[in-house]
């Protein structure tokens, strides 16, 4: 036997038999509800029960539980209570392990008051005189120490051992109970209980107990699941139908499912009964609007002065392809990216079947292309894409059409400085693979015709640069013997070289070209 199961510190000294058990643990309670030092400590948690269950008056030596639902309530209270949906579960789990174990499943509310019991027949009749059964509430200020009430209490999985109940009726019993949370809101909905005569214990019925109230956890969290995918698809068009401005669907408990754009929304949003409007963080108002299973929240677009031109700035020369709206990030999928880096490219815009030959290619779909930009306009709003043509009307800034008018200008030190990273370098597009060619071949010609070492030097250190031998020739010869990158660009050219060679040479000649050089 578990001697931290049993109720008692491990110094102490147990008889393995369940009847010394049960004396020595009655002699426990006794001393300590005396004040007198006991043979051995009780649990912690036995004892902050026990203290909490004195603190509200309960009398250890009667027994008084409040019947709460009488047997004529306590159907139409089952059906309209959450753990109605996982009962079959719980049922398939435990109630033939407890058949077998002379014990009863218990299934209680958050407020502790059984709702449900099953088990062998005789160990029912001997429930129902001290209120082991539906309708009754177990929680330790209405009858001490016990493991459904003391499971709520503190939140976790419990075992309580004969004695350790406060209530000296409880006694020949043991019982074993965890708490069944909400997957939504993280609330209690109830606890589950397994409860027998005392000789029936078993160290692994609170693992057995506790592992069925997380499989119930699990199963609501898939209706959970299941509701959110259904609101979802029902209500989608609302937020598609904002055009634009930020959006959002949420359940009825205030969590959010979905939303569009993706903007920073919390995970929850506390919405009072009959609101129709809430304060976002920011500062920031939502309006709200009532859906059969949740709510619609969207949030206004602030009006613009007649001049105004929303900003929209690319960054797509870089390790991660980001775009910035009037000084908001825009989440980004490299469709997207793609999308927008043609459309800056043909600022007059371009008809469904061009956009489609340029992201796709021959085989490219016109349909296609249009549900690529209706949902990126969806994202954007209508500042930003046109709605009658597919161009864009922000004001566009681009580093890749900044490293091209730097080139136009002659000013090939900042085009190289600002090509570091291939454009969108993932991406297969056929428009973004002849711009990503064309914009490299003409800053490398650049930078080579110009006899500029320090342009030059600059576009050595970038991911297109770092492996031409030319670039690396010329740096290696025209760079002072004294500046300290002149070795730095002798030793990649050195290893160019040898790269270059490992195809069609042995390793003796690659060793002897190095000394050479």
């Amino acid at each position: 036997m578990d001697l931290e199961i049993a109720g008692i510190t491990a110094a102490a000294s147990l008889s393995p038999d369940p009847g010394a058990q049960f004396h020595l643990l009655q002699q426990v309670r006794e001393a300590v509800l005396s004040g007198e030092q006991p043979p051995a400590p009780p649990r912690p948690m036995v004892s902050e029960s026990w203290r909490r269950s004195l603190a509200a008056h309960v009398d250890p030596d009667h027994y008084r539980p409040p019947v709460v639902y009488g047997s004529e309530e306590v159907a139409d209270v089952r059906s309209a209570h959450p753990l109605h949906a996982v009962v079959p579960l719980l049922r398939e789990l435990l109630v033939g392990i407890a058949d077998e174990s002379r014990h009863v499943m218990l299934i209680t509310d958050a407020d502790g008051t059984i709702l449900w019991r099953e088990g062998p027949s005789d160990i029912c009749r001997r429930a129902d005189p001290i209120g082991l059964r539906e309708g009754v509430r177990w929680t330790e200020d209405a009858i001490g120490t016990n493991a459904m009430g003391t499971a709520l209490a503190i939140d976790g999985p419990v075992q309580i051992y004969s004695a350790e109940h406060l209530v000296r009726t409880y006694h020949p019993w043991t019982c074993a109970a965890a708490p069944i949370h909400d997957p939504d809101t993280g609330t209690t909905f109830g606890a589950i209980d397994v409860s027998g005569p005392l000789h029936t214990l078993h160290p692994a019925v609170v693992c057995l107990v506790n592992a069925a109230a997380r499989l119930a956890e699990g199963h609501l969290r898939d209706l959970m699941e299941s509701r959110d995918e259904r609101l979802r698809a029902a209500n989608m068009r609302h937020l598609t139908g904002l055009r634009g401005e930020a959006g959002a669907l949420l359940t009825r408990t205030g969590r959010v499912v979905a939303a569009q754009p993706e903007m920073r929304w919390p995970g929850r949003i506390s919405v009072p009964p009959g609101a129709d409007r809430v304060l976002l963080d920011g500062g920031l108002e939502a309006l709200v609007e009532p859906l059969p299973e949740g709510y619609l929240l969207r949030v206004p677009r602030p009006a613009r002065a007649a001049d105004h031109r929303a900003k929209l700035s690319l960054s797509f020369l870089g390790d991660r392809p980001a775009a910035v709206l009037d000084g908001r990030e825009l989440p980004l999928t490299l469709r997207r990216a793609e999308l927008l880096a043609v459309l800056a490219l043909h600022p007059a815009g371009l008809t469904a079947e061009q956009l489609a030959l340029h992201l796709y290619g021959d085989e490219g779909n016109p349909t296609t292309a249009r549900s690529e930009v209706h949902r990126l306009r969806a994202q954007v709003g209508e500042s930003v894409m046109d709605p009658r043509q597919y161009r864009l009307r922000a004001d566009v800034e681009a580093d890749f059409l900044a490293v091209r008018a730097a080139l136009r200008a002659g000013d090939v030190r900042t085009a190289a400085a600002a090509c570091h990273v291939p454009l969108l370098a993932r991406s297969e597009a056929p428009a973004i693979r002849a711009e990503r060619y064309q914009l490299l071949a003409a800053l490398r010609s650049a930078v080579l015709d110009h006899h500029d070492l320090e342009a030059l030097w600059t576009f050595g250190q970038s991911e297109p640069g770092s492996d031409d031998l030319e670039v690396f020739e010329r740096l290696a010869g025209e760079l002072h013997p004294h500046d300290p990158r002149q070795a730095v660009a002798a030793a990649r050219l050195a290893w160019l070289l040898t790269e270059d060679d490992e195809e069609e040479r042995s390793p003796g000649e690659v060793r002897r070209r190095a000394a050479d050089r």
